[in-house]
């Protein structure tokens, strides 16, 4: 994994959105001024290419994926019987990190991935400290007694947050039900464009 030095809210300033979803007053009165502000006092309109490639970019910091990862989320979707814009979203969605932080064990998805690779996450109770682990349906996803005891854990565990359909939390332990639909996926993804701009190559 690739660390991400940037300062996050200049990661969502630049794509309009709030990626790590921190929220904040700063963030939301400066969300839709990129940084640097204003060259000609507004956005650049961009390119065809410009805009698959502002998708993609903004898709990757949204999952914390590096380019050739990406990559190859994008040629094994492309393989797979369907809709390879949804297979790409089902597969990104079905990385461990992702699934700890839908289940409302972490506040975001760096801090869900943090928690997998210092080893505090169980699969069917074993340990795995791989954030990029494909989750199947029937697997059960668990923290470890000292996951358990960190404040920010329990704070975000009592929050109540509503886990997607495709997922199921009974307290401390997490389902994998199923394979995630793409209206599950709430987070505004043109995967079209995405797929697109790896089309031309």
């Amino acid at each position: 994994m690739v660390k991400k030095r940037e300062p996050r809210h200049k990661v969502s300033r630049r794509f309009g959105v709030d990626i790590y979803g921190t929220g904040g007053d700063s963030l939301q009165r400066r969300l839709h001024i990129p940084p640097g502000g204003f060259k000609g006092g507004r956005r650049r309109r961009l390119s065809e290419y410009g805009m698959q490639l502002f998708e993609k970019q903004k898709a990757k910091a949204y999952y914390g994926v590096h380019e050739r990862q990406f990559q190859r989320y994008y040629q094994q979707a492309e393989r797979m019987p369907g809709n390879t814009g949804h297979n790409l979203l089902q597969l990104i969605e079905r990385r461990l990190d992702n699934v700890v932080y839908r289940l409302g064990f972490a506040r975001t998805r760096p801090m869900a991935r943090q928690l997998v690779v210092h080893g505090h996450v169980r699969v069917n109770g074993q340990k795995v400290d791989r954030p990029s682990y494909q989750v199947k349906p029937g697997e059960v996803i668990t923290l470890t007694e000292k996951a358990l005891q960190i404040p920010v854990v329990i704070e975000e565990m009592e929050s109540h947050r509503i886990v997607p359909a495709w997922l199921q939390r009974e307290g401390p332990v997490g389902r994998v039900v199923r394979l995630p639909e793409r209206d599950e996926i709430p987070e505004p993804i043109n995967e079209d464009l995405i797929i697109a701009f790896y089309s031309r190559y």
